[in-house]
């Protein structure tokens, strides 16, 4: 599992880290573990600099002909590498879809599933629907298949999904509400709101199958969607067991006990701060929790001006 809101406020905490350089850019873009740095199998394109400041710099070996090539180049044979020889559990050895690296000046990627390795930024859309009764809003639950690597049982937002290299939050959002939820493109079109942005910043804890205190700072487009009567939520894949119509009490209970994947536990907590059911007169820690659902990021999330 992620801890929530591990990550510490504090700048001085990425001493404990190498931070993860790309060519012609002085500012990192990722976290790394020493465990990580120690098993990873490096190439001649990267230099590890294990004083500190610690440093993995990607070498750009085209010498400026092709440089987002080049640096996609290094990622993936190290990558290719990692898999084959099954060296980190988190890969679960298989390979997954490019996910771009937030703030490069130029097209980088990486595998989704090795983003955490290096402890890049990671970007998804997340969507919340609800249902108005006599009774009150309730919100459409699901349960995470038994067989998924993360989160496995556990409860979920209605709809989410990363938003791979070259796409749209909304368009992935679309796109994971059909997959996942049954819901059709011209309804979530029509009816869909985004609520803007959470910018978080956590690690995996120890009930984390894969490898712990992986730095996983993560960009979440938010959206909302209340359904009209008689539409509801159906399992459309493999990923989501079944969908639950929860009152607001069940979910700040389940919420209460960690019934929900983390990441996903954030998106609703913000949904019920929003909704003005979390308020400063009902939680003591609302500022706390407010500064941890909107953080400044140590990365940038787009290139530098000028670029």
């Amino acid at each position: 599992m992620i801890s929530l809101f591990s990550f510490p406020l504090d700048s001085a905490a990425r001493d404990s880290y190498y931070e993860l350089y790309l060519p012609y850019d002085d500012t990192p873009h990722g976290y790394l573990l020493e465990e990580t740095v120690d098993k990873m199998p490096w190439t001649n394109r990267f230099t590890v600099q294990h004083e500190h400041p610690r440093r993995v710099i990607v070498h750009d070996t085209s010498e400026g002909k092709d440089t987002s090539k080049a640096v996609n180049e290094a990622f993936a044979e190290v990558i290719n590498d990692c898999v084959d020889r099954k060296l980190f559990h988190l890969l679960d050895g298989k390979h997954s879809e490019p996910f771009a690296i937030l703030g490069a000046n130029y097209p980088a990627y990486l595998e989704r599933f090795a983003a955490a390795l290096f402890g890049t930024m990671q970007c998804g859309a997340s969507m919340v629907c609800y249902t108005n009764t006599p009774e009150g809003m309730k919100l459409w639950i699901p349960r995470r298949a038994a067989h998924l690597y993360t989160g496995a049982n556990m409860l979920d937002t209605t709809v989410a999904g990363g938003v791979k290299a070259g796409a749209a939050p909304l368009e992935t959002l679309i796109r994971e509400a059909d997959e996942e939820a049954s819901l059709p493109e011209d309804l979530v079109r029509r009816l869909v709101r985004a609520r803007g942005v959470l910018t978080c910043m956590q690690t995996t804890g120890p009930e984390f199958k894969g490898e712990k205190g992986l730095v996983l700072p993560d960009v979440n487009y938010v959206y909302d969607m209340e359904l009209p009567e008689g539409v509801t939520p159906k399992p459309h894949d493999e990923e989501v067991k079944d969908y639950y119509c929860m009152s607001v009490p069940d979910v700040q209970a389940a919420l209460l006990n960690r019934e929900f994947k983390e990441g996903p536990a954030l998106v609703v907590v913000d949904f019920l701060m929003r909704h003005n059911i979390i308020t400063p007169e009902t939680e003591p820690e609302y500022v706390d929790i407010s500064m941890h659902l909107h953080r400044r990021l140590p990365f940038r999330i787009a290139p530098s001006k000028g670029r």
